[in-house]
């Protein structure tokens, strides 16, 4: 049994890890120095005590949001409360606009003052899952263009949106087609279009990779799909442009192209401010439709919503 709160607090105050000290009903009782600067530098920071702040509601207002992390914390914590189990632990994507991030939390209880207390511990294991990450990723890379494949990019979309839903961030989705990409297979071989396609993904791994709230993948055939975090439609058009210029610049041969006599591309660009009124698919279907719209328009152009 543990006889003081300042006791324990001078103790959690040297531990790097993030700690937080919650009762019975989920009130925050106390957090460590390292909790309080890990919110005052990742703007998260509710005050400087976190005094009058329940964590569950916190964890119920984010499941209620739709992600994740809320729903499986806020039942973890609970069964530690309700003396269910004994220890709870959870890992979890933490990302930060410029790194990737994850963090186990550690559930236990404990008595203090004549009352149950319960610290919730976050321990930065970034390291590990970046490895295991680097090993997953093999699965998840298109063989000939050395970028995500499909069943990467839904995986993501489906968490990022998550994400964006959870802090109120925009998101928008860019899907290309190659115009008239079947024209150059026919004219020049297989080869050539194969050679075409990995030329394209090269590009796109500088349009969509730069931060851990961007993804490009190959969607299909000569299809490319790039997901932008946290990216309003304005910010989003300047980037596609840019792809469209990139794409024509490497000059590769189309002669039988009804537009140019060198490769181009169209565009659909959708963004979403996800809520509960949308959905990821409903992303999807509407970059579709507006793709459609910009080859139906003529081609080589970027159609937006």
């Amino acid at each position: 049994m543990i006889q003081s709160y300042e006791f324990l607090k001078s103790v959690l105050d040297t531990i790097t890890e993030h700690i937080v000290v919650i009762d019975e009903k989920g009130d925050i009782l106390f957090v460590n120095k390292s909790w309080s600067s890990f919110g005052q530098d990742n703007s998260c920071a509710i005050n400087d005590s976190w005094n009058g702040i329940n964590y569950l509601e916190e964890c119920d207002r984010a499941a209620a949001m739709g992600d994740n992390f809320g729903v499986e914390a806020g039942k973890g914590i609970r069964s530690i409360i309700n003396t269910d189990e004994e220890s709870f632990y959870f890992e979890y994507p933490c990302h930060s606009p410029k790194e990737k991030r994850w963090f186990m939390m550690h559930v236990t209880s404990f008595f203090m003052e004549d009352a149950n207390c319960f610290v919730i511990s976050h321990q930065n294991i970034t390291e590990r899952k970046l490895a295991e990450e680097k090993v997953l990723n093999q699965s998840r890379i298109d063989g000939l263009t050395d970028i995500p494949n499909r069943r990467y990019f839904n995986e993501f979309l489906d968490e990022e949106w998550k994400r964006c839903r959870r802090l109120g961030l925009p998101i928008s989705l860019v899907i290309i087609d190659l115009d008239h990409f079947k024209l150059l297979n026919d004219t020049y071989g297989h080869q050539a279009g194969d050679e075409c396609l990995q030329s394209v993904g090269k590009i796109l791994k500088e349009f969509g990779g730069a931060r851990p709230g961007d993804l490009c993948a190959r969607y299909g055939g000569e299809e490319f799909a790039i997901v932008y975090g946290n990216t309003t439609l304005d910010e989003a058009k300047i980037l596609a442009s840019k792809l469209l210029d990139e794409i024509r610049s490497l000059n590769i041969p189309n002669e039988k192209s009804l537009l140019l006599p060198t490769l181009t591309a169209s565009i659909g660009l959708a963004t979403m401010y996800p809520n509960e009124n949308n959905s990821e698919t409903l992303l999807i279907k509407k970059s579709d439709e507006l793709l459609y719209s910009a080859k139906e328009n003529g081609r080589n152009q970027i159609a937006f919503h």
